[in-house]
């Protein structure tokens, strides 16, 4: 089996930073050790005869090392009635890697009449062969006849952790308060996670079925009919009824603070309650919607984007813990052709923005470059070097592991991803027998973020010109190089499917 050195980085986990060599020896980290100068001396002075038989050597002087990303909310080669997401698992996982993400959870939807073991195989189909990075799905169950306690056990012994609900959108996905009630309870019982899209369906139906009656079907309507104290509402509903089940719970795309104060309420009772919000949250804001003519409609996603005040409580929440992880919520249609769907109908634009290959780029610059996540001294890494202490297995409870904006950052985009999907230690971390998902990351570098240079399959980007702090460099998925200066240069199928373990 190949062995690589990456020689002379910065190891940046969830918990700590050290200057360090990281030997791979096929899929796995082998050894952690002191750090070799580019002249191929140890710190200490010592030569490295003992990295014989080593087959690569990656210079990483200068460069941060990473865990590879792990996102945990992506809908790749979606159908909708009208059309499918324009990212398929080839691209789409594609992008991901050249945006540092090694690791996707996707959604197995089942519709009504299906079972789940059907909705995972037409899953295991779209993904099997293409997948440029490793996977995994959570269940969405929306028929509970077709998906009995027995069914949800299947799912958990074929690896699906993890189940999710939709409040919203009825008639398709929305499902009743009793049916996620049952689906936690069972779920809790499995020691499976539940994951909710919440908010109120049935009073946003009404709005958005008042304003087409009224005339108001421009793209800004969509934000204007799913208000941000329905999302609050339906968040605590929700809460409420996993308390019921005493089940945990995690909260997906968090994008408001109405909802946010729910789950802090939660949290501050010692519930099990977990929150996830996005880029496009912490980023962008409803101001987008006043964009001319139809132009509004590449911002359409659900929930809608919200104020300003809105995106700066979600990122204290990230700083201080209240939010756990930032996922992407990635579901790309194009502007030409699919948007253009709702020209005449805000309800006919496809819900949905890119984002798969931003996340870990706009929350490095976002939270650690400009601070959204604290203030930190960039330049004292390189005093740090590894230490025998540094090398010991650390607490794999989630939550905050450290009020260092670096250490934030690799927490909520990897680690915490990891360990509350059933990852962890494997996929998450730098560590002795892990996978060797690494990402050779350099803060000095800039990124433009563009329509024109991403690998997303889709004809804009929510952030076009933005100015990103920081570049990635290299990328590897279980030892193999998979992004070499920027670009893909692996293959499509090298993805493997990841059966999960249950919340511990």
């Amino acid at each position: 089996m190949a062995r690589t050195l990456i020689r002379d980085g910065y190891i940046i986990t969830a918990s700590e930073d050290y200057r360090a060599d990281l030997l791979i020896d096929g899929e796995t980290i082998a050894a952690i050790t002191a750090p070799t100068t580019s002249a191929g001396q140890h710190a200490t002075g010592r030569g490295e005869s003992e990295r014989d038989g080593v087959d690569r050597v990656i210079d990483a002087t200068g460069l941060y090392v990473l865990p590879g990303g792990v996102d945990v909310h992506t809908h790749l080669d979606m159908p909708l009635p009208a059309t499918t997401t324009a990212d398929d698992f080839a691209s789409g996982t594609i992008a991901a890697a050249c945006g540092g993400t090694t690791t996707v959870i996707d959604f197995a939807n089942q519709y009504h009449g299906q079972t789940l073991a059907y909705a995972l195989e037409t899953w295991h189909r779209k993904a099997a062969g293409r997948a440029a990075i490793d996977y995994s799905f959570h269940m969405t169950i929306t028929d509970l006849p077709h998906a009995p306690a027995a069914a949800m056990a299947d799912m958990v012994r074929e690896g699906i952790s993890s189940f999710k609900l939709l409040m919203a959108y009825p008639g398709t996905f929305m499902v009743d308060d009793a049916t996620i009630y049952q689906v936690l309870r069972r779920a809790s019982e499995l020691g499976a996670l539940t994951c909710i899209h919440a908010e109120n369906g049935c009073v946003i139906d009404l709005l958005v079925r008042e304003a087409v009656a009224a005339g108001q079907t421009a793209p800004r309507y969509h934000a204007r009919t799913r208000p941000a104290v329905l999302e609050g509402e339906a968040t605590g509903r929700a809460i409420a009824l996993a308390q019921l089940a005493g089940a945990p719970v995690y909260i997906v795309h968090v994008s408001c603070a109405a909802a946010l104060a729910r789950i802090q309420e939660a949290r501050a009772r010692n519930l099990p309650v977990w929150g996830e919000t996005c880029p496009q949250y912490l980023f962008l804001s409803e101001e987008a919607y006043q964009a001319p003519d139809f132009e509004a409609a590449r911002f359409v996603c659900t929930p809608p984007l919200r104020t300003r005040a809105d995106a700066d409580a979600l990122w204290d929440a990230l700083a201080r813990g209240d939010l756990q992880t930032v996922a992407t919520d990635h579901c790309s249609f194009n502007f030409h052709g699919q948007k253009e769907l709702g020209r005449d109908d805000f309800t006919r634009i496809p819900n949905g923005l890119p984002g798969i290959e931003t996340r870990i780029l706009l929350m490095y610059s976002g939270g650690v470059a400009d601070g959204r996540l604290g203030r930190t001294n960039l330049t004292s890494l390189a005093q740090r070097e590894i230490t025998t202490s540094k090398r010991s297995r650390w607490s794999t409870a989630t939550g905050t592991s450290s009020n260092r904006p670096l250490q934030r950052f690799v927490d909520v985009v990897a680690t915490t991803p990891a360990k509350l999907f059933g990852l962890y230690p494997r996929k998450g971390s730098i560590m002795v027998g892990g996978d060797a998902d690494l990402v050779l990351f350099d803060p000095a570098g800039e990124t433009v973020l563009s329509a024109a240079t991403h690998h997303q399959r889709v004809d804009y980007s929510p952030y076009e010109g933005l100015h990103a702090h920081g570049a990635i460099r290299s990328v590897l998925l279980r030892g193999n190089l998979i992004v070499a200066n920027g670009q893909f240069v692996g293959q499509t199928g090298q993805g493997r499917f990841l059966r999960r373990s249950t919340l511990q």
